[in-house]
Parts: structure tokens; C-alpha cells; sequence
């Protein structure tokens, strides 16, 4: 296996040798670890900031010797800068994993142990549950006609309403259903399962409504581009590829139109699927590999989004009020 090309990066707060290291990570973190581009951005830009805060905090740019004895209090002083930034505990853990995964590296790679990385605990995540849409509101999500009185041509409105479909329908990420080549996706009558890409190329099979192949078949007809088989079946307004803002942009407009709240984005659509699943009986572990979820504990937030509900029916009708 061919070791990956690292990118060069420049940094006014620390000496060359970090800036050399930081890019030998980040590509072993993309080729190795197959991470995300957006984690790796995240990640390059958490480190950068720990680095422009030691420089401020030590009044010298930081070498790879003083950042491997770097000490728990100066971690506790980023850490707190950080916070008074109004920065949410979520973006904290992931600042603080990603600088713990810099030090492992530096210690395989035999440049020195950052002890105090592991001796600081992650901060608390308030746990947030999705919000879930009615039923009968996500159906409406996927219907064209909702967005009749729009100028905007007929195969678009078509188009965003079968992306919103199958990620009702289906449950997918964003992502998963504009990933979706044209042969991926089987005519009505021709088929009921989709094999999708997910989070680390990973591929799962899930099953897919016929009155959504139907939706996606309408546009399909509608597209005055053409859509080769190996090419992406959902294409932008000149034909390119379709970006995931313009979902989100019809979405933001669906809302005033059906009066949904701001929670109410392409990804609560894959929630919804959850939930609506889950109320009806559906298996969680069923729930988990349908979704791409790689550990049953992610699953796991939609039996507080049901049980939520559960005590909501019951404290509005139970005979004893």
C-alpha cells in the first residue's frame, strides 16, 4: 500500500517540525483511518487553534518538544478559552479527541508522549434528541404539488421531491441519496432494494418504497438532461452534480409553506423514518442496520424520541386528568 502524500501546511504560531507533523497526521487520518473531508478540516482547524492559543499562552511559537511536554493545566486553560467562546460541549470532545489522536500519532511515530492529553476528561454532551416530523407533514414534504405556486420548472420540483422521498422513505443521509448512481436505482416493478454508500464506504442494502421509485421515475422522465447509467441519478438545474444545499434550501421553503418549525431539515426526514418505525413496532437492531449505524447506542437515541411521545399521549389522556 502506497503511503499517503502529505499536504504542506504553514503556521505562523508553531516551527516547522509541528507544521510537518500535523500534515503527516492529517494524511494517515484520510488514507489510513479513512476519515471525512469535513472531520479532517475539523480536526486540522481544532489543532490550529490549540497551537495559536499555546503560542499566546507560552509568548513563543510552540516547537514539537514543548508541545510533547505539554502540561494538564495548559490543556485546561485551551480547553476553558474555548468555552468562553460559547463554544457547545460536542465541538469541545471533538476538539479534545482530535488533539489526543495528534499526540498518539506523535508517540508512534516516536516524537515524544503527550501525557496530559489523556489525564483531561471530556467535557459533558447534554444529549439532544432528534426532532421527528408528523407523519402526515413528511409525506407532504415529498409531494411536488406543495410547492406549485414556486417559479421554478416542473422537473426541479419533481426532483427535490423524490430526494426528500427517499430519505423519508428509506431513511438515508443526504449524502447516501445524491450518491446514488442512475443504476442503483431500480424502475417501479422492477425492484424494492438500494444498495447505498454510507459513512467509510461502507455499503448496506436497504428497502425502498415502490411509490418512491415511482417519484424518482416521474423526475427521471421530467430531467432534460441526460442521466447515464453510471452517472448520478439527481443532477443540479445546468446538469452538474446536485448539491446538498439546494435540499436544503427547498426544504427551508417548505417550511413557511406547511408552517414546520426550524428543526424541520432534510436529516429529520431520516429521523422521522426512525421513529415512525420504531412507534410501529420495528426492531431496533432492524432499525440500526437499515440506518448504517455502525453501533446500536447511536440507534438507540430514537427509543427516547418514542418513549417522549409515549408520555406526551399518556399525560394528555390518560382518564385520571
Amino acid at each position: 500500500m502506497s503511503k499517503a502524500v502529505a499536504p504542506h501546511i504553514e503556521l505562523a504560531s508553531a516551527d516547522p517540525s509541528i507544521a510537518q507533523e500535523m500534515a503527516r497526521w492529517l494524511a494517515h487520518l484520510g488514507a489510513e483511518r479513512r476519515l471525512s473531508p469535513k472531520t479532517l478540516e475539523a480536526y486540522g482547524r481544532d489543532l490550529r487553534q490549540c497551537l495559536d492559543f499555546l503560542c499566546a499562552h507560552w509568548g513563543e511559537r510552540v516547537t514539537l518538544e514543548r508541545f510533547a511536554a505539554l502540561e494538564a493545566t495548559d490543556v485546561r486553560a485551551f480547553m476553558a478559552m474555548r468555552r468562553a467562546d460559547d463554544i457547545a460541549g460536542r465541538s469541545l470532545m471533538r476538539a479534545l479527541a482530535g488533539l489526543r489522536s495528534f499526540g498518539r500519532f506523535l508517540e508512534r511515530e516516536g516524537k515524544g508522549k503527550v501525557g496530559a492529553l489523556s489525564a483531561i476528561r471530556a467535557p459533558k454532551v447534554a444529549k439532544s434528541l432528534p426532532k421527528p416530523l408528523p407523519m402526515a407533514s413528511a409525506k407532504r414534504l415529498a409531494d411536488a404539488d406543495e410547492r406549485a405556486g414556486e417559479e421554478r420548472e416542473t422537473w426541479i420540483l419533481a426532483r427535490d421531491a423524490a430526494v426528500m422521498a427517499l430519505l423519508y422513505g428509506s431513511g438515508l443521509r443526504i449524502s447516501e441519496a445524491l450518491g446514488l448512481k442512475r443504476r442503483e436505482v431500480p424502475k417501479p416493478g422492477e425492484g424494492d432494494v438500494l444498495v447505498v454508500t454510507g459513512k467509510g464506504n461502507k455499503t448496506r442494502m436497504v428497502p425502498v418504497l415502490q411509490n418512491v421509485l415511482a417519484l424518482v421515475q416521474e423526475y427521471v422522465a421530467m430531467c432534460p438532461y441526460p442521466l447515464p447509467a453510471d452517472g448520478p441519478i439527481f443532477v443540479g438545474a445546468r446538469g452538474g452534480p446536485l448539491s446538498p444545499r439546494i435540499i436544503q434550501l427547498a426544504m427551508e421553503r417548505l417550511r413557511g409553506a406547511l408552517g414546520l418549525p426550524d428543526s424541520a431539515t432534510p436529516h429529520a426526514l431520516r429521523h422521522s423514518f426512525a421513529t415512525h418505525l420504531l412507534s410501529r413496532g420495528g426492531d431496533l437492531r432492524a432499525i440500526q442496520e437499515l440506518l448504517g449505524h455502525s453501533s446500536l447506542s447511536t440507534t438507540q437515541v430514537y427509543t427516547g424520541i418514542d418513549s417522549e411521545r409515549l408520555l406526551e399521549v399518556y399525560a394528555s389522556a390518560h382518564p385520571r386528568r
